[in-house]
C-alpha cells in the first residue's frame, strides 16, 4: 500500500478515498497501464487521471501574489493557498510560506514543504536579498538612499537600527528598494521614518529569483537552477505556469 500512502500524503484524497481510485482504474502510468496499489514503480511514471503526479516532499512554488489576498492558512477572506490546488491544501508535510507579504502588498512569494529551507531562509543571520517596488505619497526629499544605506536608520519602537539597504529613485514617488532583512512591515515603516507613505508596494524579487512573465495569481514550481539559488534538494516537477484550479 505504500502508493495509497504516497497519493494521500500529497492531498489527492484519503487512503480510503486514493485506494478507491486505485480500484476505478484512476491511477496509471506513463504508458496508461493501470497500476495497482502494491507495484512497484517510481513516483514519475504515475499518472492520476492522466496527469503527472505532484512533486513530492520538497516542493518549492512561486506564487505572484495579487493583492487582497492573506499569507494564512487561517485568516478570514482570501488566502493566498485559495490560489493553488485545492489539494495542495491536504499535502503532508503542509506548504508554508517563505516570509510573508501583507494584504495590501502583491509580488514574488515562495511556498513549500522543506521546514529546513523555510527556517534558514527567514533566519535574520540568512540576509536574504528582496527587492520591492514602492509608490510613495509624497515626492523624494532627496537624502533617503544615504540614511538607508547607512545602517543607522530607527523604525519607531526598536532599538536596534536596520541593517543598510539600497535605494533607486525610478521617478519623484517611485523607488527600488533591496533590504535584506524581514522585519514586520519593514519598508512601509522604513518610509514612516521619514515622513512619506507608502502607496503601493510591490516585491519584485527574492534571492535573485524574480516573477518574470508570470501573472498575478498565477503559480509554478521552482526550476533546478531557480532552486539552487536557495539551496536544499531539488525535486523535479512541472515548471510551467499554472493558474488557479
Amino acid at each position: 500500500m505504500r502508493l495509497v500512502r504516497l497519493i494521500a500524503n500529497l492531498g489527492y484524497g484519503s487512503r480510503k478515498e486514493v485506494a478507491q481510485m486505485f480500484r476505478a482504474g484512476r491511477v496509471t502510468d506513463t504508458d496508461g497501464e493501470v497500476l495497482y496499489a502494491d507495484d512497484q514503480v517510481e513516483a514519475s511514471s504515475i499518472r492520476v487521471d492522466g496527469a503527472p503526479l505532484d512533486p513530492g516532499s520538497g516542493l518549492v512554488l512561486m506564487l505572484h501574489k495579487p493583492v487582497g489576498y492573506t499569507c494564512s492558512h487561517r485568516d478570514p477572506g482570501q488566502l493566498v493557498y485559495d490560489l493553488l490546488p485545492p489539494r495542495f491544501a491536504r499535502r503532508r508535510p503542509p506548504l508554508s510560506s517563505i516570509g510573508r507579504l501583507d494584504r495590501d502588498t502583491s509580488g514574488l512569494l515562495l511556498l513549500t514543504d522543506d521546514g529546513a529551507l523555510l527556517h534558514r531562509l527567514i533566519a535574520p543571520v540568512s540576509c536574504v536579498s528582496k527587492v520591492y517596488v514602492a509608490t510613495l505619497a509624497q515626492d523624494l526629499r532627496g537624502d533617503e538612499a544615504d540614511l538607508f544605506a547607512s545602517g543607522r536608520l530607527l523604525l519607531e519602537g526598536e532599538a536596534k537600527p536596520l541593517a543598510p539597504a539600497m535605494l533607486e529613485a525610478c521617478g519623484p514617488r517611485r523607488v527600488r528598494i533591496t533590504v535584506t532583512e524581514g522585519r514586520y512591515h519593514q519598508v512601509r515603516r522604513m518610509f514612516a521614518a521619514v515622513g512619506n507613505h507608502v502607496q503601493a508596494l510591490h516585491r519584485e524579487a527574492v534571492a535573485g529569483l524574480s516573477l518574470g512573465t508570470l501573472p498575478p495569481g498565477a503559480w509554478r514550481e521552482l526550476e533546478g537552477g531557480e532552486r539552487a539559488l536557495l539551496g536544499g534538494n531539488h525535486q523535479p516537477g512541472v515548471t510551467q505556469a499554472k493558474t488557479p484550479g
